[in-house]
């Protein structure tokens, strides 16, 4: 009988000083401002009522998944990504600065956002390294998405803002939590019927360190 695939899985070992972070980033215009800003209300309203941080945890893990079906739908604002030599350039980048700025866990690319799984190497943003990020993980988003925004401007002969201002991130409670994340970025097309299986969709990557998916 063959070993089943979860043994398989060499998943980091996760302690409160060492927490993988799950980020998701979009394009510019990839959400109606007044979406957004509705739930952002509903949101805020949900977790002012909230008593527990179970219920906040539920809480953003809810909007989460409202946010995400609208990006997933791709029915609002450019699919830029959509395009193979732009998604390449993101890709590119994600990979150029690993080992650099974080470990690399995984990573999809779709046509209009991108879901990114890494742990964070705090020890190279000292302060006097950060030039005006108020963390380590927003030095981070500054540079990729200041980085990737001014190449694929170039590669689409525009100029303007790229990607949308604000990003959703999360923290990674524990091994169980890390594996449904990862899951959820490899199925991400499938979930929006791009593709049948993940390893169809090219630009879905995941650290090969960590075991067969």
């Amino acid at each position: 009988m063959p070993e089943p695939i979860y043994y398989r899985r060499k998943l980091p070992h996760i302690h409160p000083q060492n927490n993988p972070l799950f980020i998701t980033f979009s394009l510019v215009d990839s959400i109606p401002a007044a979406v957004v800003d509705e739930l952002k209300a509903q949101r805020e309203r949900e977790l002012r009522a909230a008593k527990t941080a179970a219920e906040r945890y539920n809480i953003q893990k809810k909007y989460f998944g409202h946010f995400d079906e609208w990006l997933d739908r791709c029915q609002f604002g450019h699919d830029w990504l959509r395009q193979e030599n732009i998604a390449q350039i993101v890709a590119d980048e994600i990979h150029g600065k690993a080992d650099e700025h974080y470990e690399l866990y995984a990573y999809c690319i779709m046509p209009n956002h991108v879901h990114l799984l890494i742990l964070s190497l705090i020890e190279k943003f000292p302060p006097s390294k950060m030039k005006s990020a108020i963390s380590p993980v927003a030095e981070i988003m500054r540079l990729l998405k200041g980085r990737t925004a001014r190449f694929c401007n170039l590669a689409l002969k525009r100029e303007g803002y790229f990607w949308h201002h604000e990003s959703y991130d999360h923290y990674v409670r524990d091994e169980k939590e890390m594996e449904r994340i990862i899951l959820y970025i490899l199925n991400n097309p499938v979930k929006a019927g791009l593709a049948k299986e993940w390893k169809d969709w090219k630009f879905t990557y995941v650290n090969p360190e960590l075991g067969e998916w």
